[in-house]
């Protein structure tokens, strides 16, 4: 019964600590002629920032526009 309750413990332990890590705000690098190196990010919202700035649009349309635009996004 021990070995039971400690297993489901240290399961239970390792699937909060794994989702911790969906928490977090993901980063690409970006790069163009006309500008230095600048990083996008997707906030937990979804929209993309720039410098720590939220930019009110989804991440994915935001580096979509920045390629189109001649950028270099994520390697």
């Amino acid at each position: 019964m021990k070995k039971s309750v400690l297993i489901i413990a240290l399961f239970l332990s390792l699937a909060v600590i794994s989702c911790k890590n969906d928490d977090g705000v993901s980063c690409t690098t970006c790069s163009s002629a006309e500008t230095s190196d600048f990083q996008v990010c997707e906030e937990k919202d979804g929209n993309a920032s720039v410098n720590g700035q939220n930019t009110g649009t989804p991440y994915d349309t935001y580096v979509s526009g920045l390629e189109s635009a001649g950028a270099n996004c994520g390697g």
